[in-house]
C-alpha cells in the first residue's frame, strides 16, 4: 500500500514565508529555507514553495531560492507561482526542484500542460486548483485566489488529468487557514473519480482533521501550512497518530 504524504507548504512573498487566512491577512512565518530544513528533518514526506505573489506581479518564480533550497533539502520539493511557459519549468527544474505547479497559466492556457507533460514527464506536473463555493458550485479561482473563473471544479480537474497532470493540488478556499478542517467531500470527489494522486490543502487545524482527509477524504497526501510553521503540530506527532489509526506513513 502506497503511504500517505505530508508536506508543509511555505507560501513565499518577498523571499519570506507569510501565512494567512482565506488568502489574505499575511504575517511572516520565517525564511522559507531554514523552515524547509526543519520539516525535512522532522519527517516531512515533501515541501511545496509557493510564491504567492508571482502571478499578480507578472514576474517569474524566483529561481535563485529554488537552488538555495535544493542546496540544503534532501527530500522532493514542488515550487509555483508565476510559471507561465516551459522556459519558466526548465529553469525551476535545473536549478533543483522536482516538480511544478501550474495554475493561472493553465487556465490561460491548458495546451501548457500538454506541453509540460510532453517534454518533463506527467510526475514533474502538479495542477494546482484553488476552488470556491459560488452559489452552491466549486468554481475555479486565479491569481493567488483574486479572479474567478467560469471553470468548475470538477470539470477543470477531468480536463487537467487528460492533458497529463500528474497530480492535483486541490486548496479549498473557504477552508484555508480556517482550521476548521479539510474539504472533505470535494477531496473524495476527486480522489474517488481521477486516476492520479491528489494533495489535500486548506483548513488543517488539528491531527484529527488529517486523519479525516485520508480516511474520509481518500487524499493520497495532504498538505498544511500555519499549524506547522507556529508549532501547533509537530510532524513526528502528527505521523506516530496517524501510524495508530491505520494510515500508512513513512516514519
Amino acid at each position: 500500500m502506497l503511504t500517505k504524504r505530508i508536506i508543509p507548504c511555505l507560501d513565499v512573498k518577498n523571499g519570506r514565508t507569510v501565512k494567512g487566512v482565506n488568502f489574505v491577512g499575511l504575517r511572516d512565518a520565517g525564511d522559507p529555507v531554514e523552515l524547509g530544513m526543519r520539516y525535512a528533518e522532522a519527517g516531512a514526506d515533501e515541501l511545496i514553495f509557493l510564491d504567492i505573489t508571482a502571478t499578480v506581479e507578472a514576474r517569474d518564480t524566483l529561481v535563485e531560492l529554488v537552488r538555495r533550497v535544493a542546496q540544503h533539502i534532501n527530500i522532493p520539493f514542488t515550487v509555483g507561482g508565476g510559471i507561465g511557459n516551459e522556459n519558466n519549468v526548465s529553469d525551476l527544474l535545473d536549478a533543483g526542484a522536482d516538480k511544478v505547479t501550474v495554475n493561472s497559466a493553465a487556465i490561460r492556457d491548458p495546451g501548457l500542460i500538454n506541453r509540460l507533460a510532453s517534454r518533463f514527464g506527467s510526475q514533474c506536473v502538479v495542477v494546482a486548483i484553488d476552488t470556491k463555493n459560488v452559489d452552491g458550485t466549486q468554481f475555479v479561482f486565479t491569481h493567488g485566489g483574486r479572479q474567478k473563473t467560469d471553470r468548475k471544479m470538477f470539470e477543470w480537474a477531468k480536463e487537467a488529468v487528460r492533458r497529463g497532470a500528474g497530480e492535483i493540488l486541490l486548496t479549498s478556499m473557504d477552508h484555508d487557514g480556517t482550521k476548521n478542517g479539510f474539504a472533505i467531500e470535494i477531496t473524495r470527489l476527486l480522489s474517488e473519480n481521477l486516476p492520479i494522486p491528489i494533495v489535500a490543502s486548506g483548513g488543517a487545524g488539528n491531527i484529527q482533521h488529517f486523519l479525516d482527509v485520508f480516511k474520509k477524504g481518500r487524499a493520497d497526501a495532504a498538505l498544511a501550512a500555519s499549524v506547522f510553521h507556529f508549532g501547533e503540530i509537530a510532524i513526528p506527532d502528527l505521523k506516530a497518530y496517524l501510524n495508530r489509526n491505520n494510515i500508512p506513513v513513512r516514519l
